[in-house]
């Protein structure tokens, strides 16, 4: 069996949504938020790529589900869009593999499964050669955003975190202390990058209809994320709420 067709035989898409996903009409949690200030507020997105987020990805039989039912591609975008309109600064913190990743002698269950589907394969860090439009590459509707020369692209993370890339480092040195987070996916890479963000002392506002999750025997990903984050950011936005927010900031 293909590694592809691996992925989409775990899964048989269903368009009905899960109503988990609501809000809870009467949180326990304390109701905290987070205040735009527009000089040191980032937009940083995880993963926006295509092995993620497009139905040739090698994802898309665990995934598609909840990126169609959060309309994550488009939202996304919208946030893209949002940042260079509003003059907010863009990361993406992207997620690449080169053949010596493989030389990996232990993995998580993820990394196994990555791996063995080549998810965001690439030949070599110092060439691009068959990397436009692999499923490495980002989505095409996102790079006129990305690659305008202005959005920081930070070097690549390798498992699921910012830990071992230069995130911090990058929002640090434009005077960044408040993230807006999205992209993908949900309880993995985005919430991993919630989590550091936190302890590196960055408050954080994740928008919970611009990632998705992996649907699979084993749980539900994207409601495993909703949980963790509604515990542990300073905000849960929709994208609209976002724009709106934003769009008013000081």
């Amino acid at each position: 069996m293909a590694a592809g067709e691996a992925v989409e035989s775990m899964m048989t898409v269903k368009p009905s949504p899960n109503p988990a996903y609501a809000e809870p009409a009467e949180p326990a949690l304390p109701q905290i938020d987070m205040e735009i200030d527009r000089s040191r507020t980032a937009i940083v997105i995880t993963d926006p790529q295509i092995d993620f987020l497009s139905p040739d990805g090698v994802s898309w039989g665990v995934i598609g589900q909840s990126v169609t039912e959060q309309n994550t591609v488009e939202n996304l975008e919208r946030l893209m869009k949002l940042a260079k309109d509003e003059d907010l600064p863009l990361f993406i913190s992207p997620h690449h593999y080169y053949p010596t990743d493989h030389g990996w002698q232990f993995e998580g269950a993820l990394e196994r499964l990555m791996h063995s589907i080549g998810m965001f394969d690439r030949k070599d860090p110092y060439t691009l050669e068959g990397f436009a439009n692999s499923g490495s590459d980002f989505m095409p509707q996102y790079r006129q955003y990305i690659h305008d020369g202005e959005t920081v692209i930070t070097s690549t993370h390798k498992i699921y975190g910012p830990e071992q890339n230069d995130l911090a480092l990058q929002l640090r040195k434009r005077g960044i202390d408040k993230v807006i987070l999205a992209g993908m996916s949900a309880n993995l890479c985005t919430q991993a990058h919630l989590y550091e963000l936190l302890e590196q002392g960055f408050e954080v506002a994740v928008v919970k209809d611009a990632t998705a999750g992996a649907i699979v025997p084993d749980g539900d990903g994207y409601l495993a994320a909703l949980i963790n984050f509604r515990y542990v950011s300073n905000g849960v936005w929709t994208t609209e709420e976002t724009v709106e927010r934003v769009s008013k900031a000081l």
